[in-house]
């Protein structure tokens, strides 16, 4: 499969467009190139089934977000101000793209356990970087000694995942972005930290 071909990251952003429009069930591949404005057999030239979309749209989307992630959360010194950056940046990426936001809030929720298991495999990613975050806070003395990293990470996540599912499904009607300070400071507050934010 050569992913650097336009047509590859042509069909992704049109899967994204389907599948939060009809819902992952009713996307059929037929529809997903359409939408792409490819011939039906030229999804399989780049994905095996339209398991292997979902999993691959969230594989590019997720792995550029992490990558540009990094290189910002770098640039910041304090843990808490990387935990800030982490927050705004996925509140902004999914409040910039709506037909993201409802494919990664709910159409990746699918019962199917293999499916879930590639899925959860891509967030290791993500994980890894709140890990860190996690991990620069102890050692700086900014988060508590004893904290469980593992549960911290739960936390972290969970929190700003299950904002974004609740934004979703208001219909975006508020400014997601705007609650940063809020789940940051609770966030961080959770964490332990023993000097004032």
């Amino acid at each position: 499969m050569n992913r650097t071909k336009p047509k590859y990251m042509q069909i992704i952003d049109a899967a994204v467009i389907v599948i939060a429009e009809n819902g992952y069930h009713q996307s059929q591949v037929s529809k997903i190139a359409k939408q792409a404005g490819v011939a039906d057999g030229t999804i399989y030239l780049y994905f095996k089934n339209k398991e292997d979309i979902l999993v691959s749209l969230f594989q590019e989307k997720l792995g550029s977000f992490v990558e540009t992630i990094q290189d910002e959360i770098h640039a910041k010194s304090t843990a808490a101000d990387k935990l800030q950056t982490l927050i705004e940046k996925h509140f902004f990426q999914l409040a910039a793209d709506h037909h993201l936001a409802v494919v990664t809030q709910l159409e990746l929720r699918q019962s199917n356990k293999e499916l879930r298991q590639r899925i959860n495999e891509v967030l290791k990613g993500y994980l890894i970087v709140v890990d860190e975050i996690i991990k620069t806070g102890i050692e700086s003395g900014e988060f508590s000694k004893d904290i469980d990293v593992r549960l911290a990470r739960q936390m972290i996540f969970g929190t700003i995942d299950e904002t974004v599912t609740t934004w979703v499904m208001n219909e975006q009607k508020y400014d997601l972005v705007s609650l940063t300070p809020k789940v940051h400071q609770l966030l961080v507050r959770g964490c332990g930290v023993t000097q004032p934010v």
